[in-house]
């Protein structure tokens, strides 16, 4: 399947029509986006992954070109969990490699906590295992309906106008206006029924966490972070002593999207992960 341009497929998973494309040769790599994002993501990377892996980009629910139903319980870290499951074994694949960003690495790492032998390698973006207490969970929620409220009631310009200036993408300032235009784009082809219904399925509150499965994981994980983002870098630090087999990459001067803010390094430093064989 050596091909420069990804080839796309709609794949029918428990009522939700889920948009995947794939394009590379090798061992299979799952690709799983951010909130607000699409598998365009990681379509930049394919020069630097698609000689040794198929990279598979999916369309996480209620963003992209999948579909974005208005019942939330599809929105559920656990079904969309099964639903990723489902997807991968319609095509076929048993066992990959996943890396996720943010909210797709909280997907990334909740499927590889509850389907372990599916997983050969894992590779967390600014992620996190979840909320260590209830109480953090419970102001988290509140914050993810506050959120989910301004979208409902402002639309999707007035939210990108926001939530491009949260500290959290101070950084993505720095970048040029060609590339921070392109993100504002994409940003703004989304739903508000799609990014409502991900924050209260699959916002930071409503995810278990996973902190006590980390120890159980014998996979080898690469976890990736940005200098500047010291939140995640914390969050690494402590999920680094849990892990068995694990690696931490801290990228000098980004933040919270090393993908975007240092593309170059982000793709070496994922395919030498990839290729290393231990």
């Amino acid at each position: 399947m050596a091909k420069d341009k990804p080839m796309s497929m709609d794949v029918n998973v428990n009522g939700i029509r889920y948009h995947v494309e794939m394009v590379g040769n090798g061992y299979p790599l799952v690709l799983l986006h951010g909130f607000t994002g699409n598998a365009g993501t990681w379509r930049p990377f394919s020069k630097h992954w698609a000689p040794d892996s198929t990279l598979i980009m999916i369309d996480i629910i209620g963003h992209g070109l999948t579909d974005a139903p208005d019942q939330l319980e599809h929105y559920q870290m656990e079904a969309a969990v099964r639903d990723l499951s489902s997807v991968l074994e319609k095509m076929n694949i048993d066992k990959a490699d996943f890396l996720g960003y943010s909210m797709g690495g909280r997907l990334a790492l909740s499927f590889a906590a509850t389907n372990p032998e599916k997983v050969r390698k894992l590779i967390l973006e600014s992620a996190s295992p979840g909320l260590k207490t209830e109480q953090e969970r419970i102001e988290r929620q509140k914050s993810d309906r506050k959120l989910a409220d301004f979208i409902q009631d402002q639309g999707i310009e007035a939210f990108v106008d926001y939530w491009e200036n949260i500290p959290l993408f101070e950084t993505q300032k720095n970048l040029p206006l060609t590339i921070r235009q392109e993100i504002r784009k994409q940003r703004s082809t989304n739903s508000v029924i799609g990014l409502v219904n991900s924050l209260y399925g699959m916002g930071t509150g409503a995810q278990i966490s996973y902190w006590d499965q980390l120890e159980k994981l014998t996979f080898e994980v690469l976890l990736i972070t940005g200098e500047l983002d010291n939140k995640f870098c914390a969050i690494a630090n402590e999920m680094k002593e849990k892990l068995s087999h694990c690696q931490w990459t801290v990228v000098e001067g980004c933040g919270h999207a090393i993908h975007v803010e240092q593309a170059g390094k982000f793709g070496t430093i994922v395919r030498e992960f990839l290729k290393s064989i231990k």
